[in-house]
């Protein structure tokens, strides 16, 4: 068994009051280390959160955009001033979230929630693409039914590619040749009641490659609603099948900033990455902030 640890009691990005697109929250990012640097997009949102309403009132309107923030060390980041994307479609009117990356060959794949704010459901997997890490195109939906939790495997299966999502409340696999046509879906995970995990799960960023096979680090939400982190080993060949799955989680909310906030007791992942023998972890606490925590390669066994 193991576990993280954060590399720092404070969040590593806070909410900036002075900039109305991320004045409230900036939280669940995507991670990706390339040129010996971290690069974290994140989602960030103007407004709180209101969701005891029948439907998404426009005097409640949140938009949620994504930011970019870059870092030498892992832990002190350098953002933007202004989003590196915002929503475009109808189907993003209240915005883009969640942001998962893959690097599949030379080209950098998000996928991320495209929330419509016609009713609570009016979420979709998206995807947008780029070849820099700056300048993104595609605002494309993946699946046309209410989805989320999505990322691409860093690699092809028998000549396709392989997407991960959730149909409530199970992990999902399904493979595609062109990215637009998806087939073959099928559970990988399901919750396991009366324990951490019971009510639903979820991936976190995408599988990062072992030896032994693809790390999967998810999320996994009690009865309470409380977020936790979990860890389970994908078989290399044929990554719909589960290897190992640690029964215990490797974080869990502590800190007051991951008990209190938009939506408490929330430790939420959409990305990690693996630098110099770690693996760096990075998490949405309680909606609100982000933070960092690790472990070294060569304690994570199962």
């Amino acid at each position: 068994m193991f576990k993280l640890k954060r590399l720092s009691d404070k969040p590593v990005l806070s909410p900036i009051k002075e900039h109305g697109w991320e004045r409230a929250a900036v939280f669940n990012a995507a991670a990706i280390y390339e040129g010996g640097k971290f690069h974290l997009f994140y989602r960030a949102s103007d407004n709180e959160f209101v969701l005891n309403t029948e439907k998404p009132e426009e005097m409640y309107k949140f938009v949620s955009s994504i930011g970019y923030a870059v870092s030498d060390d892992g832990v002190s980041f350098e953002r933007l001033s202004e989003p590196i994307m915002v929503g475009e479609t109808e189907q993003e009117g209240w915005g883009v979230e969640d942001p998962r990356i893959t690097k599949v060959d030379d080209r950098y794949y998000m996928l991320y929630t495209g929330f419509g704010g016609r009713d609570w459901t009016d979420f979709r997997i998206c995807m947008a693409w780029s070849d820099d890490l700056k300048h993104w195109e595609g605002h494309k939906v993946v699946l046309d039914e209410p989805n989320k939790d999505a990322a691409l495997l860093p690699e092809k299966v028998n000549g396709k590619y392989v997407l991960f999502h959730r149909r409530m409340p199970h992990i999902w696999i399904a493979y595609s040749e062109d990215l637009i046509t998806w087939t073959d879906h099928k559970i990988v995970m399901s919750p396991i009641p009366g324990t951490w995990e019971s009510k639903k799960i979820g991936i976190a960023g995408p599988p990062i490659k072992r030896e032994d096979g693809w790390l999967l680090i998810y999320h996994g939400v009690d009865d309470n609603n409380v977020y936790r982190l979990g860890a389970a080993l994908l078989d290399l060949r044929d990554p719909s099948k589960v290897v190992a799955r640690q029964a215990e989680p490797i974080l869990e909310p502590e800190l007051k900033w991951e008990k209190e906030g938009l939506v408490p007791n929330v430790v939420f992942s959409c990305g990690a990455v693996e630098a110099d023998g770690v693996y760096y972890v990075y998490y949405g606490g309680a909606d609100t902030h982000i933070g960092v925590a690790a472990v070294e390669k060569s304690k994570v066994k199962f």
